[in-house]
């Protein structure tokens, strides 16, 4: 007999998860997302010195392991469509500004660029960076993990909706509707996206990560500098790897640049706010 829906909510990756699906999910398959969450962390966290990105810094090989190349391969895709903007070994220049494991938040010299992303090295799911470099993958990582945990459901039986702190991947039976919260008043929406099933949404805000005069996550890789001019954006795309990873590129490249990806957006700038026209739902400009 099917069991009622169920919402599942718990915190992992610093940030709120819940995923809700029709039938409970067993202790066995919440073991299993904890589990590959854990490994994710452990591979793929900064804020870490005993996993994969501690390794990478120190100037070893790593096996990234089980997906990462199709996170890799994502980012080659950004990086070209950004001009170089978007480049995963800005972890150092995050660290400057006082993003750093210890959560300073204080800047601790000027800006810095990072490492050319050309500079790595890489043989599917191994990777070789400069020593010193700093691999961060905030731009894209998140919305891969949803993705992750997505399929590990849907191979369990469950068609879920997993929600991690806004980044949102969808599989039930019919569309849901999604606020786009307004980057200055979270009682607020500037619009409402309707997501059908097998859809993702992400969003970005430089203010979500804020800190000091000027200082927040979203870095022009180029310089190391916080990026100016975009201050939100939201992306519906067929992963919530690609909208997560889009939504940070729309701080540094029009839409027409990502048109490859699939992807529909509306973002915020100093001129206001704007969509593309296929953008499934509604902004209330």
């Amino acid at each position: 007999m099917k069991q009622q829906p169920e919402s599942w909510r718990f915190d992992a990756i610093g940030t709120a998860w819940t995923i809700d699906t029709a039938d409970a999910v067993s202790d066995v398959q919440r073991a299993a997302v904890a589990d590959l969450v854990a490994e994710v962390d452990r591979t793929w966290s900064r804020f870490r010195e005993d996993g994969g990105v501690a390794s990478l810094r120190a100037g070893e090989s790593v096996d990234l392991g089980t997906e990462a190349a199709t996170l890799l391969d994502l980012y080659d895709v950004l990086h070209d469509a950004t001009d170089g903007a978007v480049n995963p070994l800005v972890g150092g220049g995050l660290e400057v500004l006082g993003y750093d494991a210890a959560y300073t938040l204080r800047q601790h010299g000027d800006p810095v660029a990072a490492p050319a992303w050309s500079s790595a090295m890489r043989d599917g799911s191994v990777l070789k960076v400069p020593t010193g470099a700093v691999l961060d993958v905030g731009a894209a990582g998140k919305g891969w993990l949803v993705d992750r945990v997505a399929a590990l459901l849907l191979a369990g039986g469950h068609t879920p909706t997993v929600d991690a702190g806004g980044d949102i991947v969808h599989h039930g039976s019919a569309p849901i509707r999604v606020a786009l919260e307004h980057p200055n008043d979270p009682t607020m929406a500037v619009g409402v996206a309707t997501l059908a099933p097998g859809k993702a949404i992400c969003g970005s805000a430089a203010n979500r990560r804020a800190w000091g005069e000027g200082l927040h996550h979203v870095l022009d890789a180029r310089t190391g500098a916080p990026t100016r001019g975009v201050v939100a954006s939201w992306v519906v795309a067929d992963t919530a790897a690609v909208a997560d990873g889009a939504a940070t590129a729309l701080f540094f490249a029009a839409p027409d640049r990502l048109v490859d990806l699939g992807i529909a957006a509306v973002w915020i700038d100093a001129t206001g706010l704007h969509s593309t026209p296929d953008f499934p739902g509604e902004v209330f400009a």
